[in-house]
């Protein structure tokens, strides 16, 4: 005789097919939807697309978003007779502008557009396991609350996250960015990620004419081009904290015939903790050769490391799969790093498979859908019937 715990299990995975045929219906909508970080009237329709297909019993908040001036996010509630609670997460803003944008074309399995992969399909999927959590017969005596919660500002906010502490001590964070499998085709999600800053340089040197007096001058593009040249050879991402250091945008000068006398560098950090990239920013100069330099991190992402306590819900979620679920390590940043500080296990990666983030290519694997759902669900289900 199977035990409540096993019955529940069973009937959510049962419902895989339709939280896939969900997302797949939703999917469309929002990617359609152009919707780059500040736009906040897209962001509104792309909270419409969301609001219409909510499940019965759910409420609906609009916190302030974490950037000032965007839109809200979205924050949607389910409430339940248990005692497990988990926080759905995505966030609905893309890196590609209007003019780049792709709606949603679907090859066979291969469905390409703009935010499918990073991350709408998330999104699209994330919103499924929400009503199939509120339908399934059983589930809402297996916890005291759902939330789904949507950000508008997650490619390029700079300021503090402003959730985190409305989740303290939750139990689960899922988070729907992209999904992969191993190279031996086992499904995988995201158990580990790097901490992220961005260091921006801003240089004040002096105009000079670049014929006539060009030594009368203070090149403040000569000199970001050697902070960035010091910043680079910190990059090793062999060393134990995996450090990588990437100059990505350099500004300066304003005529062909002028010593340019400001610029501002810009320089992408990567590593396992926040106190190696400290350290880089800790060693650049604040002069060189009558230029003066200003160094600050704009965005500043925590690192996430669940490995630990993740592992007994995915070796639970895999015997309820039927198959492996492996944890994996993963670069790119994500908001369940923030979240990863707040509440007891914190597992991204649960979107659907494809890639292309931040791309002309960009796509996810309609033809995966169901495979994505169930390892969604076999997680939820992993985390609601826990002794």
């Amino acid at each position: 005789m199977p035990t409540a715990e096993h019955e529940i299990e069973w009937r959510l995975l049962q419902a895989a097919d339709q939280v896939a045929a969900d997302a797949a219906e939703v999917l469309g909508p929002l990617v359609d939807c152009s919707s780059p970080s500040g736009d906040g009237e897209a962001i509104e329709r792309c909270v419409a697309i969301v609001l219409e297909r909510l499940p019965e019993g759910a409420t609906v908040e609009r916190p302030p978003c974490s950037t000032p001036g965007f839109a809200p996010d979205l924050l949607v509630r389910l409430p339940g007779s248990g005692r497990r609670r988990i926080v759905l997460l995505g966030h609905l803003d893309t890196v590609i502008g209007h003019d780049q944008h792709r709606p949603l074309r679907r090859d066979g399995d291969r469905w390409d557009g703009s935010g499918t992969f990073d991350m709408k399909g998330g999104d699209a999927l994330a919103l499924g396991v929400l009503r199939a959590l509120a339908t399934v017969e059983g589930l809402r005596e297996a916890f005291a609350e759902v939330a789904l919660l949507l950000v508008a500002d997650e490619e390029w906010r700079e300021d503090p996250f402003g959730h985190g502490e409305r989740f303290a001590g939750w139990d689960a964070c899922l988070c729907f960015e992209g999904g992969e499998r191993t190279a031996a085709g086992d499904e995988a999600v995201v158990v580990r990620r790097k901490a992220a800053a961005t260091i921006r340089t801003t240089a004040h040197g002096r105009a000079a004419h670049a014929g006539s007096s060009p030594d009368d001058g203070r090149n403040a593009l000569l000199a970001l081009a050697e902070v960035a040249r010091i910043l680079a050879a910190h990059h090793d991402p062999t060393s134990e904290h995996r450090l990588s250091v990437v100059p990505t945008v350099i500004r300066s000068g304003t005529a062909l015939n002028v010593v340019p006398d400001e610029g501002q560098l810009t320089c992408d950090l990567r590593a396992d903790d926040l106190v190696a990239v400290e350290r880089v920013l800790a060693t650049l100069p604040q002069a060189l050769d009558g230029v003066a330099l200003e160094s600050r991190f704009g965005r500043v992402w925590p690192g996430m490391d669940h490995r630990e306590s993740a592992a007994p819900v995915l070796s639970r979620a895999g015997a309820i799969l039927g198959r492996p679920i492996v944890a994996a390590s993963r670069g790119g940043a994500s908001d369940a790093s923030h979240l990863a500080q707040h509440v007891a296990v914190a597992i991204d990666g649960l979107g659907p498979l494809g890639g292309g983030a931040h791309a002309i290519d960009e796509h996810v694997d309609g033809g995966a859908l169901v495979a994505r759902a169930q390892v969604a669900l076999a997680v939820a289900a992993a985390v609601l019937t826990a002794p």
